[in-house]
């Protein structure tokens, strides 16, 4: 019966030692380092439920984040100080993130961005789409900071450029307000020819690269997602009227 056996266990060792066997064992180790990477980069985005709010001063910021929380108006004042609460996004209320409202003002805005950027699952840029083209090389210049500091480009949270105000006749539209942003970032990105320092201080060691080398810049170069929304704060009839928001709170759904 032994001898019976022997040449077929002896084609079995020859078929596990054989590129059949070797191929499978391959296959085996490329799935389990995908699934411990994809285990990874799902662990570090788990641990980064913070959505920030930046922009310029009076860009509409803090209103934005209070008409989020509690769908009513405030006076505002600018602020000097971070100021963070749990925005539930679905009825059920079992879907949350935490937003961030950071201080607009420019010797301010770098330093609180510091303290929160590694945080963050999504980043909102409001802008004053009235005052626009008036502020766009400062907004322009807030932008490039945000986009070339390292963390940031590590971790690529989803970007929404939130252009605010559309309640006022002489708001400046999402689509223009792109295409300006695209060209001031794409002159910026040429004139800055020193090797930039991240936000913590450290020098990044040559200047980074906002974009794809050698053509002009836009938004879907960035590794993030970048998408545009206009919305309204104050809203269309002022105090008593309720927020245009709709377009934002989607995004928010989306990204969470």
């Amino acid at each position: 019966m032994a001898g019976g056996l022997e040449p077929h266990l002896a084609a079995l060792r020859r078929e596990l030692g054989g590129p059949a066997v070797l191929s499978v064992l391959v296959a085996l180790i490329a799935v389990a380092i995908t699934f411990l990477l994809w285990r990874f980069v799902q662990g570090r985005k788990s641990s980064r439920k913070a959505v920030l709010l930046l922009g310029l001063c009076d860009a509409g910021k803090t209103l934005l984040f209070a008409r989020l929380l509690s769908g009513r108006y405030r006076d505002t004042q600018t602020s000097i100080t971070d100021s963070s609460a749990v925005y539930r996004l679905s009825q059920d209320k079992s879907t949350s993130v935490t937003l961030i409202d950071l201080p607009g003002h420019e010797s301010l805005r770098l330093q609180f961005l510091e303290r929160f950027k590694a945080a963050a699952r999504a980043i909102v840029f409001v802008v004053d789409s009235v005052a626009f083209q008036r502020e766009v090389k400062d907004v322009a210049e807030f932008l490039y900071q945000v986009l070339v500091d390292g963390t940031v480009l590590r971790n690529a949270p989803a970007l929404l450029i939130a252009c605010n105000k559309q309640d006022v006749t002489m708001a400046k539209s999402a689509k223009l307000i792109q295409q300006q942003l695209e060209k001031e970032l794409n002159t910026l990105r040429v004139t800055r020819s020193a090797a930039p320092t991240s936000l913590d201080g450290s020098a990044t060691g040559g200047p980074a690269q906002l974009g794809k080398k050698g053509k002009d810049f836009d938004f879907s170069q960035l590794p993030m997602k970048v998408e545009f929304v206009e919305c309204s704060a104050r809203g269309s009839k002022g105090e008593e009227g309720e927020a245009d928001l709709e377009a934002l709170q989607k995004w928010l759904v989306k990204v969470a």
